[in-house]
């Protein structure tokens, strides 16, 4: 199964999850949206499968710093734009996998997810 869990390094729920995907030995790609971006093709695929909603990270000090104009009347492409200019705003991490996208780090659902 091929494995890619997307998100920044220094992030205590990443390092949770990389934990998890370690002591389960699986295998994965990691990519660091931070450093080389998310690109808009990962994130539209996110957005249908999860809703821009959810990976969108409105909890986070990126979004909440944004001016109000900036977070008024969002739709799907603003939120992509706005991901796309500051990636720090999607939420993470993001594990795809060839059947599935999930969103955050929950060790059940990903023991569901692989079947451990």
């Amino acid at each position: 199964m091929s494995v890619a869990i997307y998100g920044i390094k220094n992030c205590s729920t990443m390092k949770k999850a990389f934990d998890w995907l370690d002591a389960n030995d699986i295998d994965y790609v990691f990519h660091d949206y931070k450093k080389e971006g998310a690109g808009q093709a990962a994130l539209q695929r996110w957005c249908a499968a999860a809703g821009w909603e959810k990976v969108l990270n409105r909890a986070g000090m990126t979004f909440r710093k944004l001016p109000d104009e900036a977070k008024a009347d969002l739709d799907e492409a603003k939120a992509i734009a706005l991901m796309l200019e500051k990636p720090s705003m999607i939420k993470r991490p993001v594990l795809e996998t060839e059947a599935t996208i999930e969103l955050g780090f929950k060790p059940e659902r990903y023991a569901a997810i692989f079947g451990k």
